[in-house]
Parts: C-alpha cells; structure tokens; sequence
C-alpha cells in the first residue's frame, strides 16, 4: 500500500497511540537524543513513534534534527 491509498488508510483508521503532531513536537528534542545516544526512542516513546510513522511534516522536523546533531542524513 503506498501514496494516497496509505494515507487514506491511516485517517480511516490512525493508530491509537499516535500523540499528535503538538504533543510530538514538544518531546522531539528528547527523542532526538535517545537516538543519538543509541537508545530505542520508540521503545521509550511509542507514541511519538506512531506519529512519525504516520506524518510526513514531523518525520522531516526529526529527519532535519537528527541531521543537525549528526552532520549526516538519516532514516527513521
């Protein structure tokens, strides 16, 4: 399932764990760190993870994050 189909899929039914792109924004710094130190940050916030899983814009916030930190770009 790809492009508007997984999109249309995931308003239809999101993940109940899924935090929001304004509660996931505030803890990215945090999320940020755990990965740069190795740590599973979906494991500790998996609720963050549901969302970057299903939003665009804020898996680019970290993307662009995790590239300042490490001078590199980076998958989530």
């Amino acid at each position: 399932m790809t492009g508007w189909w997984q999109w249309f899929q995931q308003v239809l039914d999101p993940d109940p764990r899924d935090l929001g792109c304004d509660e996931t924004i505030a803890v990215l710094h945090v999320y940020v760190e755990r990965l740069e130190a190795g740590a599973d940050a979906a494991d500790s916030y998996p609720g963050v993870a549901a969302h970057l899983a299903a939003c665009e814009s804020c898996s680019a916030i970290i993307l662009g994050l995790l590239s300042a930190v490490q001078g590199e770009a980076h998958e989530i």
